[in-house]
C-alpha cells in the first residue's frame, strides 16, 4: 500500500452557511474553526503519514490558490480550477494529473474528523478495494436521523467492506429514523477511493463529453511552479456534476467501507457548535442559558435566558440564529459580500 494512495483534497464551495465568519475571500476551509489549525490544514495533517500517503494534490479555485500556498507548505501539487464545475470534473483533473496505478483518496477540505486513526484504517481498507476495481465511498456511521445528509445503503459483504446497494437522497425525518433503525444505512460524507485508471474509464463510459473536455483542459494547460492551470476554454464548456451522479450511481462496481470516526461536515453553525462541544469563543457572558453558543472576534456578547441560540460577531457583521434554523443562514443577502 505504501506510496500508492494519492490524497486529493478538494477546496471547492464557499461555506456560506457559516457566514459571517466564512466569506468568499476566505471561506470555511481556510479558517481555524476548531483549534489553531484551519480545517484545510487539518485535512492535510490527516494524510501526512509519508509511509501511507503520497504528497497531497489540492484542487482549488484560482481565487483561493494564495490561501492554499500560504497554509499548505511546500510539498503540494495544486490544480487551479478556472471556475467551479462541481466534484466530478475536479476529481477528473486530479486523476489525469496523478501517477499511473495510484489510488486516489478524495478528501473534502472542510470536514472535521475526531478519530484520525479510524480514518487512516478506513483509507487503507478502501484503497485495497479500489485496487480490486471497486469505486469506494466511505459510509459514515449514522448516529442520528439527520435530514441534511445523503445516505448509502449497503449490500453484500466484500473483503473489508460492502457492495454499495444504493445512494439515497436527503430524506425526511420519518425516513431518516427508519434508516437509523434498520442499520443498513450510513451517511454519505463525500469521501471516496478510486483506482486512477478505473475512474477515468468509468467517466469516459458514463460522461464521455465531460471526460473529453477534462482531457483537453489538462492537455492544453500550463504548469507554474507548484500550480497547474488547466486550459480555461475547454473547462468552461463542462456541464458541472457531482461524482455521485456522474459516476457512482452509474457504475456496477460501487462499494462502501463503513467507518465510525467522529465525522462532521461542519455544514452550519449548529454542526460547528456540536463539534465544539457547545463551547463559546471570544468575550462573552451567558446567564440562565441552555445550548447557547457565542463566537465573537472582539465585542463582548451577553445572552440572558435563551435556549438553542447561536450568536456570531465578525467585524461589523452580527448573526443571531436559532440552532434549528442555522441551515438557512446561507440564504441571507449579506453572505454575497466579500
Amino acid at each position: 500500500m505504501t506510496g500508492t494512495i494519492q490524497p486529493v483534497i478538494l477546496c471547492g464551495g464557499g461555506g456560506t452557511r457559516l457566514w459571517p465568519r466564512s466569506r468568499r475571500a476566505k471561506p470555511k476551509p481556510f479558517l481555524p474553526l476548531l483549534g489553531e489549525r484551519t480545517l484545510f490544514q487539518k485535512a492535510m495533517d490527516r494524510v501526512g503519514d509519508a509511509q501511507l500517503f503520497a504528497p497531497p494534490m489540492v484542487v482549488a479555485g484560482e481565487a483561493h490558490v494564495p490561501l492554499v500556498l500560504e497554509q499548505g507548505g511546500d510539498t503540494l501539487s495544486i490544480i487551479a480550477e478556472p471556475m467551479g464545475r462541481n466534484t466530478a470534473p475536479a476529481i477528473a483533473l486530479a486523476a489525469l494529473r496523478a501517477r499511473e496505478g495510484s489510488v486516489l483518496l478524495i478528501c473534502p477540505s472542510d470536514h472535521h474528523i475526531a478519530d484520525e486513526a479510524a480514518f487512516r484504517e478506513s483509507a487503507q481498507a478502501a484503497a485495497r478495494l479500489a485496487q480490486d476495481g471497486y469505486l469506494v465511498a466511505f459510509g459514515i456511521e449514522a448516529v442520528s436521523p439527520h435530514t441534511g445528509y445523503g445516505y448509502l445503503r449497503r449490500g453484500a459483504a466484500l473483503p473489508g467492506g460492502y457492495a454499495l446497494d444504493a445512494f439515497v437522497e436527503k430524506p425526511d425525518l420519518e425516513t431518516a429514523q427508519g434508516f437509523l433503525a434498520d442499520g443498513r444505512h450510513s451517511w454519505n460524507g463525500g469521501i471516496f477511493a478510486f483506482g486512477r485508471e478505473r475512474l477515468l474509464d468509468e467517466l469516459r463510459t458514463h460522461r464521455p463529453e465531460m471526460a473529453r473536455l477534462c482531457e483537453a483542459a489538462v492537455a492544453q494547460g500550463a504548469q507554474d511552479g507548484a500550480v497547474f492551470r488547466p486550459a480555461q476554454a475547454p473547462f468552461a464548456e463542462i456541464e458541472g456534476e457531482s461524482i455521485d451522479y456522474a459516476v457512482m450511481e452509474n457504475t456496477t462496481r460501487a462499494a462502501m467501507v463503513p467507518v465510525s470516526m467522529g465525522w462532521s461536515d461542519i455544514g452550519n453553525w449548529d454542526a460547528l457548535r456540536e463539534a465544539r462541544g457547545g463551547a463559546s469563543t471570544g468575550p462573552h457572558e451567558l446567564r440562565d442559558c441552555t445550548n447557547v453558543m457565542v463566537d465573537s472576534d472582539g465585542p463582548r456578547v451577553c445572552v440572558v435566558g435563551m435556549e438553542d441560540v447561536i450568536v456570531v460577531v465578525d467585524g461589523d457583521d452580527i448573526l443571531v440564529t436559532s440552532a434549528r434554523r442555522a441551515q438557512d443562514v446561507g440564504k441571507l443577502d449579506g453572505v454575497s459580500r466579500p
